[in-house]
């Protein structure tokens, strides 16, 4: 098995390479890149043990997958690849489908590993060839989106990068485990890295303006995966040093309250998901154990709904009211939408379901208000007219069906959560929020301001971050 875990992840990269050689494939390449890698993550549930690689042992510089990886490696499978089918008959070019696939392998990459050095290896990666894609329509605005995304990742990278380095010095190994006996502030410069790549609580509000000004297929490409590599290191170091859990949670409580409380005000469709994906985030870190299944959920949702909001005939939910969309589109958004929110039958139920069991009894009632709230945030398009509205193209059918068809396959991995008392929990959590928004969201209209959003201030507001996470960080770990 190390063998093909060192195929798995080198191949991406030279998928990528043979893209420029033989341009003619490119689509079929990227494919079969995403399918190999949604082959390697279904084994990873199969594995009875995880795997482990030790590429620098002096150095601590190891990969190892199991099953939680396995769920992030699926979600990045499964949308990668409906993102590909989406683009199929368009006009995207080998550049493209060169940045996806690359896109792609590092984000695998990040999934697999255990030590701070290539996991920084593998964010920058990742962050160039996102920065790439936004900006791939070559408009003013798409660079200057492409280059603040970039300038403020790569700041961030950088204050992760001494925090690493604390940890050599003070373990003589950069393997996460080594978080455990590095000084506070090695935790608190390596968290504002990872907060900020994987768009949490306020060091993620770069995100809306990113995600909602990117071209609909990119869009789905980020919030459904690449916001993940960001997140998903949060969740494996609060599993392995057990005094980090405390800080992740508390981040997973703000970010999803913090995200669903703007989400609830915006008229924009594409900056409402954007917003919503910040909250979600936040479910994933509340309860790390559960993160995998959780974010495997909302990767196929929410890159569905980024796709069908890209088929849309207005961003402004204040004139989809009073326009009839297609009705097939509508079904897409509804389905995902419901999944998110928790309705059962879907994915989205089993992994709030699970996430709830394992939320401390502080979290419960903040979590739940988040419910609610996530509720009337995705009531904003369950409750738009349809009718005959622009027909969706045949790729956004491939794609949607995809990702629909395992968001209710991967219902089956949490059967336990259908018991009378989950199911109607939930249903009165999601019936809660829908009368709310009639009563009193779906007219309600205010703006809340956008000046953490300005680019100045996202440098301050990182800076502001890393204050906390010092405080937090001598906090717990001092005593």
């Amino acid at each position: 098995m190390n063998n093909i875990t060192i195929a798995w992840v080198a191949l991406p990269f030279f998928l990528g390479f043979t893209i420029y050689l033989i341009p003619k494939l490119d689509r079929y390449l990227t494919f079969l890149g995403t399918v190999v890698t949604f082959a390697y993550g279904l084994q990873l549930f199969i594995q009875e043990s995880p795997i482990t690689l030790q590429l620098m042992d002096n150095f601590g510089v190891t990969l190892m997958v199991d099953r939680l990886s396995g769920f992030f490696i699926l979600t990045n499978g499964l949308v990668t690849a409906a993102v590909i089918l989406y683009c199929w008959r368009s006009d995207k070019s080998a550049f493209f489908y060169t940045q996806a696939i690359i896109l792609h392998g590092s984000v695998n990459a990040a999934f697999a590993c255990t030590d701070f050095i290539s996991l920084y290896v593998a964010l920058e990666v990742s962050g160039i060839a996102a920065f790439l894609l936004i900006a791939y329509p070559r408009s003013d605005r798409s660079i200057w989106v492409g280059l603040r995304y970039l300038c403020v990742s790569n700041i961030a990278m950088l204050f992760y990068l001494m925090g690493a380095v604390s940890v050599y010095q003070a373990s003589n190994s950069f393997s996460f485990i080594g978080l455990g006996d590095a000084p506070p502030s090695a935790l608190a410069l390596i968290f504002v890295g990872l907060l900020v790549k994987g768009g949490v609580f306020i060091s993620g509000w770069w995100l809306p303006l990113t995600h909602s000004e990117s071209e609909t297929p990119v869009s789905a490409l980020l919030s459904g995966v690449v916001v993940k590599a960001g997140v998903y290191p949060l969740v494996r170091c609060a599993l392995i040093v057990g005094e980090i859990d405390p800080i992740v949670r508390i981040f997973g409580v703000g970010t999803a309250l913090l995200g669903v409380f703007y989400a609830v005000f915006e008229n924009d469709t594409k900056r409402m998901l954007a917003l919503s994906t910040i909250s979600q985030l936040g479910w994933v870190l509340a309860a790390p154990q559960e993160g995998g299944y959780y974010a495997l959920a909302h990767g196929l949702a929410k890159s569905a709904m980024f796709l069908s909001a890209g088929s849309l005939p207005s961003r402004s939910f204040k004139e989809l009211q009073q326009t009839k969309i297609n009705t097939s589109t509508w079904i897409v958004l509804v389905i995902a939408s419901l999944s998110i929110s928790g309705f059962p039958l879907l994915s989205g139920f089993g992994a709030k379901a699970l996430t709830v069991q394992n939320l401390l009894p502080w979290q419960v009632i903040p979590m739940n208000v988040a419910v609610v709230g996530t509720a009337i945030v995705y009531a904003k398009f369950i409750f738009l007219p349809q009718g005959k509205g622009n027909k969706p193209k045949l790729g956004f059918w491939a794609a949607t069906i995809l990702l629909l068809g395992w968001l209710i396959t991967a219902n089956s991995v949490y059967f336990q959560a259908y018991t009378v008392d989950n199911i109607v929990k939930a249903l009165g959590k999601i019936g809660l929020g829908w009368l709310l928004y009639w009563f009193i969201f779906k007219r309600a209209a205010l703006k809340l301001p956008r000046v953490l959003e300005e680019f100045e201030h996202l440098i301050g507001v990182m800076s502001v971050m890393l204050i906390l996470l010092f405080w937090m960080a001598f906090s717990w770990l001092d005593t």
